[in-house]
């Protein structure tokens, strides 16, 4: 392993820091991000997304942080992480691909490797992103540079799945830049690389990854409002039914966040581009999307049957994060109970320990509070299913409430 290549990480979100510290124990490497903020917390060794102590970003002796795309330049391997999010119209937005793509190219060389790790639809590597490349750089693609593709599958708050451990998809645009890539991801990944024939199969791959979980949760967000009508405990139907060796167990739920509620619209573009509408995928993705409000209605029908005036009442909700244990608040799905029960008049509050207010209330309008209060609301309802609030068990949640215990628990962490 050559370790005088030089790495630059362009994006340091949930992707691209874990991989500007690991290569930054091993190779000279810089990571880039437009944000000052980011990079002025970063050069303090704070990561404003609490997944790294300071030690840990310390302990990564090689790597500097800059917001000046000029200091890329110097560096051979060039790695974006970017988040590709969708339009309101759920369609790709790759406005921050291409403008990655942009700031790359003007600080292209020749010799020069890019490796894209944002998710995709197979295509916008080689059609998209290639074509900026050349239009910047004045180089040609394959004779002064060359591109590869290896799809990130890191989940924020995940502890135990973790970048060195989980297995990594690698293509490239010819076997010299492939065999590159995988003598660096292989210097930082303890678990198995893996080739793939074509850098549009290496897309493919990853858009499926996710479209597979969301059409697996969409059935079992079915099968709880089937068995919510016919009261019976969905919890314990499913596991009744994980004592066959072959089911495969799913929990109903909330399906936000940068991935899964994402990727089966880049999948359907792509799709409909190619003249076919895919069905199962849609059905999926409408049925999860509209779960938010269903909880929203039965979590309200304990006010009612109580005859408590939806306008007089105050609610809680607890957690905002698209999942449990981690800050990130891309896509949660939680603001759609939030806004639904302000459109019912029901003066509400929203109580996460795991989020920053100031950042999340620059994105989403929304009552954040510090500390919920005591013998307070007429409803509190748990949306994600963070540790702490199953540390604070029913007995802390309830003592938030004043008169009768309307406590709705999504998770069923309780």
């Amino acid at each position: 392993m050559n370790n005088n290549l030089s790495i630059a990480i362009i994006g340091l979100g949930y992707v691209g820091l874990p991989l500007a510290i690991e290569f930054g124990k091993k190779f000279s490497t810089i990571g880039y991000d437009t944000s000052k903020l980011k990079i002025k917390s970063l050069s303090k060794n704070i990561d404003l997304n609490k997944e790294f102590k300071k030690k840990e970003i310390i302990n990564s002796k090689h790597l500097k942080f800059t917001n000046i795309d000029k200091n890329i330049l110097e560096y051979k391997i060039k790695i974006v992480a970017v988040p590709t999010p969708i339009t309101k119209n759920k369609k790709p937005d790759l406005k921050i691909i291409k403008n990655a793509s942009k700031t790359v190219g003007l600080n292209l060389k020749k010799g020069d490797i890019v490796i894209f790790e944002s998710t995709v639809y197979p295509g916008v590597t080689e059609d998209i992103c290639v074509k900026i490349l050349e239009k910047f750089s004045n180089l040609k693609w394959k004779k002064d540079f060359n591109v590869g593709y290896s799809p990130e599958r890191i989940n924020p708050g995940d502890k135990k799945h973790y970048l060195t451990n989980i297995n990594k998809l690698i293509s490239a645009d010819n076997f010299k830049t492939l065999k590159l890539m995988r003598e660096i991801y292989q210097s930082i990944i303890k678990a198995e690389i893996i080739s793939c024939d074509s850098i549009k199969i290496a897309e493919a791959a990853k858009v499926i990854e996710n479209t597979q979980r969301d059409i697996n949760i969409a059935f079992i967000n079915e099968l709880k409002i089937i068995f919510d009508k016919l009261k019976i405990d969905t919890k314990k139907v499913l596991e009744a039914a994980s004592t066959k060796w072959n089911f495969i167990n799913f929990e109903p739920g909330l399906v936000g966040g940068h991935c899964i509620g994402v990727d089966p619209y880049y999948l359907s573009f792509v799709s409909k581009h190619n003249k076919y509408i895919p069905k199962l995928i849609l059905a999926g993705r409408k049925l999860n999307d509209n779960m938010a409000i269903y909880y929203a209605k039965k979590s309200l029908n304990l006010l009612k049957q109580n005859k408590k005036s939806l306008s007089k009442s105050r609610a809680l909700i607890l957690g905002f994060t698209f999942k449990e244990n981690c800050s990130d608040i891309r896509n949660t799905k939680v603001i759609d109970i939030y806004k639904y029960y302000i459109k019912k008049n029901i003066y509400t509050e929203v109580y996460d320990p795991n989020i920053d207010i100031k950042e999340a209330s620059k994105i989403y309008n929304c009552n954040f509070v510090l500390k919920p209060k005591t013998k307070f609301y007429d409803l509190v309802i748990i949306a994600v299913s963070h540790g702490q609030f199953i540390k604070m068990g029913k007995k802390g949640i309830n003592k938030l409430m004043k008169g009768k215990n309307n406590l709705f628990d999504i998770k069923n962490i309780l």
